[in-house]
């Protein structure tokens, strides 16, 4: 009897750390850009497709935090998106900073998806990519952007969990399930 109470008590312990974690991504969602490439548009689909609670505003700022429960950083550089939002990357960054910082204050997490595989990863895109995942509390990644192990490192020198997926479609999966 009593090692039956002694197994109760232990699931009862082991199952609190995971759902603490599952209750950290809530929704709604804010959806922004870190970059602004069009990937902010393929991960507005996703949630679209796991039926989140989601609002995409490329160019949030922290006011558009106000209602968000976690915020998801699409990051990848793109001079075009840059010039048809009117912003310098030099703005972009600071906006970017901006959230970040402000979604920190708010204890609100942060979760990286990286869909733009090679094609947002290296030259400008790199200190987005940097910027956003050194503060996610968890990153998905198309693992093509992770072939020389970019995101892998920073995970694994933050503690941050990563989802490392084949395609963008499958990036949908571990992204649902961060809200069940």
């Amino acid at each position: 009897m009593r090692t039956l109470k002694g197994i109760r008590i232990l699931l009862l312990l082991i199952s609190i750390p995971c759902a603490a974690l599952a209750q950290e991504f809530r929704q709604p969602v804010l959806i922004s850009s870190a970059g602004q490439s069009a990937d902010v548009k393929l991960v507005q689909l996703l949630a679209s497709r796991e039926t989140l609670d989601a609002v995409t505003k490329p160019v949030a700022t922290a006011e558009d935090l106000a209602d968000a429960k976690t915020l998801l950083i699409v990051p990848g550089f793109s001079s075009k998106g840059l010039g048809a939002a009117g912003i310098s990357q030099e703005q972009e960054m600071d906006r970017v900073k901006s959230l970040v910082e402000a979604a920190r204050n708010k204890q609100i997490p942060i979760v990286l998806v990286h869909v733009g595989g090679n094609a947002r990863r290296k030259g400008q895109s790199d200190a987005f990519n940097e910027l956003v995942g050194k503060n996610s509390s968890h990153m998905i990644v198309v693992s093509q952007g992770d072939e020389d192990h970019f995101f892998s490192a920073i995970a694994k020198e933050s503690g941050i969990p990563l989802d490392l997926v084949e395609n963008i479609a499958a990036a949908a999966t571990p992204l649902g399930a961060l809200f069940q």
